[in-house]
């Protein structure tokens, strides 16, 4: 509209007009983020289909304790496949019990783990990490999660894919968790029964949120605890495409000090050295407004590019 009152329509015919407002709209959708969301590492608008699907209404919000998980579940397990993994073992699958207070029966939570084996430390791990579930339906209303987290589990898939092509000094380890909302169960139940020796692990990058962020920030949390890793953290932060700050790791922060607040504690907590990428609260955060619609396609892709560039700086071999 500003754009059309400052064009001279003195002598313009009503087909000229026409053919205006035809191109200016089509420049304006071109450079709606949607459109501008690309990627030289990865397929960027597979990230963001993934993102969509797993954060759909018929997904229900992906909660443990509805029947619909098994929807989520099943697309997980393919997009492991079809993004290059090997499964660990027999099956992608680890499977676990569920106990929560007034239900007789446990229930049965699923985390999925995926394999690209390094070509110098192919016994050594990065375990990269992402939570799958989310609230699921309360009250009649559906919790989508799209930033939290249907932003980390895809870009799971990309970030693998990335690596299937491009090998790692060490291995990777991708790891899916279930039932985070309810208690950090599925990473606690797989630093319990790690399918690796724990002194084989050399850190933990944990995703979680990292769809969005009006100030274009993504945080690296850990290295109040884990200063070792901070010189490839900065390498990194010179070739990040969004603006990666440090910080929420310290415990004087209270509850501004993330250390406890996703699966990166359960690793913590075994004295397994954890980098958690993610963004400050929004105003959706654990709201049913958390939708697909809402999160910044060109941050996002941005985003996982940025860890990309984080995880090639940190597997680099020690000196």
């Amino acid at each position: 509209m500003i754009l059309l009152m400052r064009l001279n329509l003195s002598n313009t015919t009503p087909l000229m007009l026409a053919l205006v407002v035809i191109a200016l709209s089509t420049s304006l959708f071109a450079q709606t983020p949607a459109n501008e969301a690309r990627s030289k590492l990865f397929d960027a608008e597979k990230l963001i289909d993934d993102l969509r699907i797993l954060s759909a209404d018929d997904m229900e919000g992906r909660s443990p304790q509805q029947a619909s998980i098994e929807k989520a579940r099943k697309y997980i397990k393919e997009r492991f496949r079809a993004s290059g993994v090997e499964s660990f073992g027999a099956s992608f699958e680890q499977r676990f019990e569920i106990k929560l207070r007034g239900k007789a029966e446990p229930m049965i939570g699923v985390n999925y783990i995926g394999l690209i084996r390094g070509k110098k430390y192919s016994d050594k791990y990065i375990v990269v990490t992402a939570h799958y579930d989310h609230v699921g339906i309360s009250k009649g209303q559906t919790y989508n999660g799209a930033d939290d987290n249907a932003s980390g589990t895809a870009a799971l898939f990309s970030i693998a894919s990335y690596f299937a092509k491009n090998q790692p000094n060490y291995s990777l380890l991708f790891v899916a968790f279930d039932a985070e909302e309810i208690g950090h169960l599925g990473s606690r139940h797989f630093v319990s029964n790690l399918p690796v020796k724990k002194e084989d692990i050399k850190l933990n990058v944990n995703l979680d949120m990292i769809s969005r962020n009006d100030k274009g920030e993504l945080y690296a949390s850990g290295l109040f605890h884990y200063p070792q890793f901070k010189m490839p953290l900065m390498e990194a932060q010179k070739k990040a495409k969004v603006k990666l700050v440090f910080g929420h790791d310290d415990p004087k922060l209270g509850r501004d000090d993330w250390t406890d607040q996703s699966d990166q504690m359960s690793f913590h907590r075994e004295k397994i050295p954890f980098i958690y990428f993610g963004v400050e609260d929004h105003r959706d955060y654990h709201k049913p407004t958390d939708d697909f619609s809402n999160i910044q396609p060109d941050f996002y892709v941005r985003a996982v590019e940025t860890i990309i560039e984080a995880l090639c700086k940190l597997d680099k071999p020690a000196k």
